[in-house]
């Protein structure tokens, strides 16, 4: 079986991730000043260039969407901010955290508490069979393909197609689906979450509508928001999947085992690294997820085993997107061909 690129599984000094666990918790601390600091740098540039983007139409549309497509690189940052104030990782106060999540939720178009509740989810099972369906991108095994009728087949095939999952996917995601709690909806405080963010939109959009008309949304809310969406779902389905990442079932399953082994380090250039907030040093993020996105690569520094574990460029990113079923025998993700070469 030909086998693609991808980061192989590292021994990380001889050390279980459980071990880990305790080191890691040297650098949990946020700062106060520095979480202020990273939030200024970001949401400041964000709103200066919206402005400049809507100046711009009055000049050229092609000038205002040119921006609003840089824009979009401060609005994934913004997203990655959410992420860390669901975690508890920006600011030490749980309130403080969770109200700027919530506001910055109506920018990233996501409803915070949904969100936060569903991304537990994801880190409490990541990797394991038995629990796959919620904050996470769908995966078969071979043996539970093979069993598909013709018909199942097919959808999974267009669902795991990359025109699907990075072209219709993020615009389907946090356009349509982040409207309702979907797999919450029995609970009233991620209904309370859902409408709450959309009346929020719903209203900003309207003000826009109101001062500037169609063309502020059509050129600079929907091309930054497409790609900075597109962006952040390319991110997460490179941290995960990937060919030596890690499934198992009960009782082989490991909580930490799984967030070091089955998250990539995504090795990126240093401006896409500021833009994703360190985000591709995912496998110690998934590992200790209470800490701040800014001390991550002090982790790296500090300790060089986890910085040459786990490690992905982009030329070997863009490999795991042909990379679509589990073969529980080899422990290995394959393509739907090297699926079939298993005969």
């Amino acid at each position: 079986m030909q086998q693609t690129t991808g980061p192989i599984r590292p021994d990380h000094g001889k050390r279980n991730a459980r071990d880990w666990v305790k080191t890691l918790s040297e650098y949990r601390e946020p700062s106060i000043g520095r979480s202020s600091v990273e939030l200024a740098l970001t949401i400041v540039p964000f709103v200066a260039l919206w402005a400049l983007a809507w100046w711009s139409l009055s000049i050229s549309g092609w000038l205002a969407f040119a921006i609003s497509l840089l824009n979009a690189a401060f609005l994934l940052r913004l997203f990655a901010i959410q992420h860390d104030c669901g975690h508890g990782a920006f600011f030490n106060n749980r309130t403080v955290s969770d109200w700027l999540g919530r506001g910055l939720g109506v920018l990233t178009l996501t409803p915070y508490d949904v969100w936060r509740r569903s991304h537990s989810i994801h880190h409490s099972s990541a990797g394991h069979l038995g629990r796959r369906g919620i904050g996470d991108v769908h995966t078969l095994t071979v043996a539970e393909y093979r069993a598909l009728g013709p018909l199942r087949r097919l959808q999974y095939r267009a669902y795991r197609h990359p025109i699907v999952l990075f072209g219709l996917g993020p615009g389907y995601l946090f356009f349509l689906q982040n409207r309702l709690p979907l797999g919450m909806m029995a609970k009233a405080r991620y209904w309370v979450s859902a409408m709450c963010t959309n009346a929020a939109i719903l209203v900003a959009l309207s003000v826009i509508l109101y001062f500037g008309g169609v063309m502020p949304i059509l050129l600079i809310f929907l091309p930054s928001t497409i790609l900075a969406a597109t962006a952040g779902v390319w991110l997460f389905y490179v941290q995960h999947q990937f060919e030596a990442t890690h499934w198992e079932n009960d009782p082989d399953w490991d909580l930490h085992e799984a967030a070091l082994h089955g998250s990539s380090h995504y090795v990126l250039p240093s401006t896409l690294q500021w833009f994703s907030a360190n985000i591709g040093i995912h496998h110690v993020h998934h590992l200790y997820s209470r800490i701040p996105f800014y001390r991550l690569p002090e982790v790296l520094r500090d300790h060089e085993v986890l910085a040459t574990g786990n490690r992905m460029t982009i030329r070997e990113s863009l490999a795991n997107a042909r990379l679509h079923l589990w073969d529980e025998e080899s422990k290995t993700l394959l393509s739907f061909s090297q699926a079939k070469a298993l005969g």
